[in-house]
Parts: C-alpha cells; structure tokens; sequence
C-alpha cells in the first residue's frame, strides 16, 4: 500500500471511530474469556468496553470490580444505559430494549426512568440518539451503528439475493451434519465478485472497527481480506455448533430471542444483576495506559485486552510499550492477561517489547516481554477451536510473572 493510501485509510478510520458508535454487541465470546481468565471473588478485572455485554458477564461470575475502559466515550455510555436499564426497567422491557433491539416510547421511559442514573456525558449522547437507535420503524437497534449499518447492508444483500430461506435453514440447524450442508448451499450463492469486492475495501473495514495495522496482520498470513473472511466463515459453520451462536443471529437478524442471546439478557442473569451484581460494574472514558497511570493505587488481576494490541502494533508501537508497562505495574502477582489478533501470532510484535528500568520483585534492570509472561499456548488454542465468534487470527492467554 503506497503512503498516500494508507495516509487515507488512516483518516477514515479515524473519522469513523472519532464519530460514531462502532460495536453494538460485543464480538469476542465471553464463554471463553471466563474459562481462560478463571475469576473468582476476589479478582478485579479491567476490560476495553466495546459494547459492554462481556463485561456484565464477568459481573455475573460474582467478581470485586470491573473496570470498563474505552477511548470512546459512546461505547461507555452504551454501557451506562444497560446499566440503568438493569436497575430500572422489569426485565421484559429490558429485553424487548436490548433483545428485540427496539422499544416503542422509548424516549419517555429513558427520560422517566433511566437518564437519572447516568453520568452526563452518557445523558446527553442518548438525548440526542435514544429514539432514533431503539424506536425506528426501519431498523432495530442492532442495525444502528457503524457495524449495524454494515448488517444492514448485508441484511438487504440476502434479500436481494433472495438467499433468506438458506440464512434460515442454517440457524434452524440442530446438528452439525445439517448446519454444514447449509453453510454450504449459502456460502456458493453468497461470495459474488460485488461482495468481495466490498468485504475488502477499506471504508468497510472500518466500519467493522478493523484499523490498517490490523489488516497487516491479516494480510500478513492470508494474503488478502476477502480470503480470511472465507476461512473463518468455513472454519465457523463447518465446526461449531450453532444453535446458541446469539453473535452471528443477532447479525444476521438484527435482534436476539429468549434463547439465543448474551447472558445478561436471559431471565436469570438480569435477575441477578439486578438483585446487585451489577453495581461493581464502571464506566471510565480513558485509554487503558490513561486509567491505569490515573489511578496508581489499583491492582487488577485480570485484564481483558480484546484484540486492540494489533491496533498499536505498527506505527503506534510506543504506545503498546506503554500500556505493557503500566499493565505490569498495575497488576497483582497472579495476574492474567488474555487478548486477541486477527494475524495467526500476535506474539510477533509483542517480543519486540521491552520495558527499560523497570523493576520487579526488588530487581530493576530492562525486562523484555518474553521475561514477563507465561503464555498458555494449548490452552488458548483449545479456547479458540470453540469460539462462537470466530473472526480472530489466533486468542492468547497470558500470567504475568511477578511473583
């Protein structure tokens, strides 16, 4: 890619990412997340919001805190919402909110019961996007956003191909020998020229929130977009079960059912959010490096970095090193780590981090990573043959060595 190009590709990104809300509903699989990260009562967990579902899963495995920290303040107040709406709405209104993804007079019942319970910021975002995001006729919830807008195109492209009945015989699949032979009369009628052309340009990457540095990583094992996206796709359907795969339905649908959905979304796991498991959820607009220099006296056990190392892998290195460092010295001695990368090996770029002067346990010299962390490698390859989501390179679970 010439400078000029990834010049714009750049810009694009930003401008999407510096406007919008991007993530409607987490894509990493939390069911995985909670076996790698194994948490217990006493385990405080610092998470990259995204949508905040995951992190009102980790509130349900009855943890101290989770620290819920995005750059962008939208996210937070997605997060903020679900959080008044916990505490405030009966669950049937709730889900009807955040399941179906639409709720009629929405704007009466946010300024009535729930706007109240939110920190500024987060009220005057819904203020101004409430109803148009959850009491559209057009649209739901999950078709909003800068990732919606791009289910909604492809909601209208299966339409268009009249390819429904085949979306609907693939989630009604209830084996695998039957979700496979599904898969395979969508998937020959589903990748035309037109839609690989578009899967791989760079204004839909970003509204996929997927930044050039993280196409580099892909590209670097698969060539090209357009290929990983057929691989994981194939590698998806043809091997995991896809009956309880709430990511790809509520994509592929716009809403959940009763069946189908993120924990905090069923029956039980609202009640128990609401009976207070919620409150050790919070919500802080920060870079992860800013959050933990800001508040210095924390120690946190586990950290759940998504996949936005890949991000900061290429001309934003200096900024990974940082975070690393003050991940490090904000983590208690059996600290975990798991994270994600669209290449087949983050860890690439990660050997190349070392923390000069740094000290740790009385020892201060220059520590590079490799000195640092202990990766679970079977385990985290096990984890990921099993994700719901699949639309990562590779998952990585790491222990801090700080004993």
């Amino acid at each position: 890619m010439s400078l000029l190009s990834e010049a714009i590709s750049s810009k694009l990104f930003k401008l999407v990412h510096g406007n919008n809300l991007v993530y409607n509903a987490c894509w990493e699989d939390p069911r995985l997340d909670k076996e790698a990260l194994n948490l217990t009562p006493n385990d405080s967990v610092l998470v990259i919001t995204s949508a905040g579902c995951n992190a009102l899963s980790y509130a349900l495995e009855g943890v101290r805190r989770v620290y819920a920290v995005d750059v962008n303040f939208r996210q937070n107040a997605l997060l903020d919402l679900k959080i008044a709406g916990i505490k405030a709405l009966d669950y049937e209104t709730f889900f009807q909110l955040f399941g179906e993804g639409r709720l009629y007079g929405v704007e009466e019942i946010f300024r009535r019961k729930l706007r109240d319970l939110m920190p500024e910021p987060s009220q005057l975002y819904w203020d101004r996007y409430i109803a148009r995001f959850f009491d559209s006729p057009n649209r739901t919830f999950y078709h909003c956003g800068t990732s919606g807008y791009f289910a909604r195109q492809l909601t209208r492209y299966l339409a268009r191909r009249k390819l429904q009945p085949l979306v609907d015989e693939l989630f009604g699949a209830q084996d695998l020998p039957s979700q496979r032979v599904a898969w395979a009369k969508l998937s020959a009628r589903f990748w035309t020229p037109t839609l690989k052309f578009f899967v791989g340009r760079d204004a839909t990457m970003a509204l996929l929130g997927v930044p050039r540095a993280q196409r580099k990583q892909i590209e670097s094992t698969y060539g090209n977009l357009v290929s990983y996206v057929q691989n994981q796709l194939d590698e998806l359907f043809n091997t995991v079960p896809i009956q309880d795969n709430y990511f790809w339905r509520a994509y592929a649908y716009g809403r959940y059912t009763k069946e189908c959905c993120p924990e905090y979304l069923t029956k039980s796991g609202f009640d128990k959010l609401k009976s207070g498991a919620v409150d050790v959820v919070e919500t802080h607009t920060n870079t992860v490096e800013g959050f933990l220099k800001d508040n210095p006296s924390l120690k946190i056990s586990r950290f759940v970095l998504l996949d936005h190392m890949d991000w900061l892998s290429d001309k934003l290195f200096d900024s990974l090193v940082a975070e690393w460092r003050a991940v490090v010295e904000s983590a208690t001695a059996d600290a975990r780590v798991i994270w994600r990368s669209g290449g087949l090996d983050a860890t690439s770029f990660l050997k190349r981090i070392v923390l000069k002067g740094l000290t740790v346990n009385g020892v201060a010299r220059d520590y590079a990573f490799c000195d640092l962390v202990r990766l679970r490698t079977d385990e985290a390859r096990e984890l990921h043959k099993r994700c719901r989501v699949h639309t990562y390179g590779s998952f990585y679970i790491a222990d801090l060595l700080l004993r």
